[in-house]
């Protein structure tokens, strides 16, 4: 991925060349949203942007309403911004499958957000595996499409999402039943080896460079696992973070009173029992540098829990879900 300095490898005299272009910020936009907006993608042209208006930016930035603002000089600049799920256009994902491609825009509120989502195992390693009905069901496909899931409600509201662990030929499925393969890669297509310590480190790998990369950006790490215990074991969505973070705990206490509130009002006569708590010992919770929260959404091995991660309705809620306590945990921020 190129560097977020891409900008200053431009020739000086390209200035000389074509005035920079200029624009005026809208009620509530951000650098994010507005550089969107002109076809640039804030990954690349957000430095840039605030090294040419550094003058013009409260807080060093933010803009100011109806304020005119200097854009970074592209040649040739493209109309569509590129993107870490690899978008066809500004709202077109080819990862999320046939006939779910087209993200439609509902706001603009994670438009400063960068959000990097992790579905647990894939590639050699398929996680915990059950038999469904007398077929084979495993961990890492549901955890996947939860994350799809999940990767389109932030976008949804302007976040830009890296999906970390990838599969270009499993969409989001509406289907109960998802067929196992091995072929998922990891950020941005590196096969993904055979040993746990090898897998966990090069998934910390790529989230820890990117983070750099983002350097300055507000960022989050979402990790989504199904766990596995005892089949007797019934449990509800819970939740991680480090002991040190708090960021990732007050993501976790976010996301967790969300789902308090929705089984408030959609069970209010079942208790939810899911809890949030750190977890420093987990590899990807001690080592890698964004602020996350490690989220476990139901015991595979459980019939009741079974039923619940297989019905794709139930998936698209708790990805649902999951998103509004996002939202709820950067705008409470």
């Amino acid at each position: 991925m190129r560097s977020l300095i891409a900008f200053l490898l431009v020739p000086v005299i390209a200035f000389a060349q074509a005035p920079l272009k200029t624009v005026t910020a809208s009620p509530g936009e951000g650098v994010f949203s507005l550089l969107r907006k002109q076809g640039l993608d804030p990954s690349e042209h957000y430095s840039a942007f605030l090294e040419l208006n550094a003058a013009n930016l409260r807080n060093g930035s933010e803009l100011y309403e109806g304020r005119t603002y200097q854009l970074p000089y592209v040649p040739d600049a493209p109309t569509d911004m590129g993107s870490a799920t690899g978008p066809e256009s500004e709202s077109n994902y080819p990862i999320f499958g046939a006939g779910k491609e087209v993200v439609v825009p509902v706001s603009e509120r994670l438009s400063a957000a960068v959000y990097y989502l992790i579905s647990g195992h894939g590639g050699p390693d398929p996680g915990a595996i059950e038999r469904h009905n007398g077929t084979t069901i495993a961990e890492d496909e549901y955890a996947y499409d939860v994350t799809l899931r999940l990767a389109k409600q932030l976008l949804s509201h302007g976040a830009k999402v890296y999906i970390i662990i990838r599969d270009s030929n499993d969409g989001i499925r509406d289907e109960r039943i998802l067929e196992l393969d091995n072929d998922e890669v990891t950020y941005p297509n590196d096969p993904i080896p055979l040993g746990q310590l090898e897998r966990l480190q090069q998934r910390v790998d790529a989230v820890n460079k990117l983070y750099l990369e983002h350097r300055g950006a507000y960022q989050r790490l979402i990790v989504t696992h199904v766990d596995s215990r005892s089949e007797g074991k019934n449990i509800d969505v819970f939740f991680y973070h480090h002991e040190k973070s708090r960021n990732g705990k007050r993501l976790a206490e976010n996301i967790h009173k969300t789902f308090q509130d929705k089984y408030r009002q959609y069970q209010p006569h079942r208790e939810y029992t899911g809890t949030f708590s750190d977890r420093s010992n987990l590899y990807m919770v001690k080592n890698t540098l964004p602020a996350m929260t490690y989220i476990e959404i139901g015991n595979l091995r459980n019939k009741r829990d079974q039923r619940r991660i297989l019905d794709p309705d139930n998936r698209e809620a708790l990805a649902k879900w999951i998103s509004e306590g996002v939202l709820l945990d950067y705008e409470s921020r």
